[in-house]
């Protein structure tokens, strides 16, 4: 379980891909210890396994399903990624409620930048658009933020500067994609209901 707020950042060092899975290997200063070999981190929003640490180098194993759920199928060398160790009892909550499995991809569609808040415009699959309610929370690459505008095919975020400097949404480019996890909430309850 995780809650949105990053407050680490690692780069793609290695990738190495075969038919079915890809090992990713990421450099990052993030504060992990040996005893957390297998322990979840969330990457991009992606809850992936920790198989290695050397020094400043972490790898996690990534199988099909999730390369087919996220944006890692478009990884390269160099690519800032978004991580965040799971909740320990007791840890404050500032974002919301998260499991790092993603739902889908989204496309950024339109950025438009106001004073300095970013106003990100981003589409995603029709099955997908019930889970969109105006000021619901929504995770994109991993970072608790809100919906701030329903439109016809797409919705829209504002990512304030602090957020901006701490995470890689400030890299973002029209076209590219990102990670989404929909409220955990707001799924379930939707599913009971229908």
């Amino acid at each position: 379980m995780f809650n949105g707020i990053i407050r680490n950042t690692g780069i793609i060092k290695y990738i190495r891909k075969s038919k079915n899975s890809i090992d990713l290997t990421l450099q990052s200063k993030i504060k992990i210890k040996k005893n957390m070999l297998g322990s979840s981190i969330s990457c991009d929003g992606v809850c992936l396994t920790l198989t290695s640490i050397k020094k400043n180098l972490f790898t996690f194993y990534l199988s099909k399903e999730t390369i087919n759920r996220s944006n890692f199928s478009k990884a390269f060398i160099g690519k800032v990624i978004n991580l965040e160790k799971s909740l320990k009892y007791g840890d404050e909550i500032s974002g919301h409620y998260t499991q790092g499995h993603v739902d889908t991809v989204g496309e950024i569609k339109n950025i438009k930048i106001v004073d300095k808040t970013w106003i990100i415009e981003i589409f995603i699959p029709k099955q997908f658009n019930k889970y969109i309610v105006e000021k619901a929370s929504i995770h994109i690459n991993g970072v608790s933020l809100t919906i701030s505008k329903k439109l016809k095919k797409n919705f829209e975020i504002n990512i304030i500067p602090h957020t901006l400097k701490l995470t890689n949404l400030k890299d973002l480019k029209i076209k590219d994609l990102v990670n989404i996890e929909f409220d955990i909430f707001g799924k379930y309850i939707y599913e009971i209901n229908n």
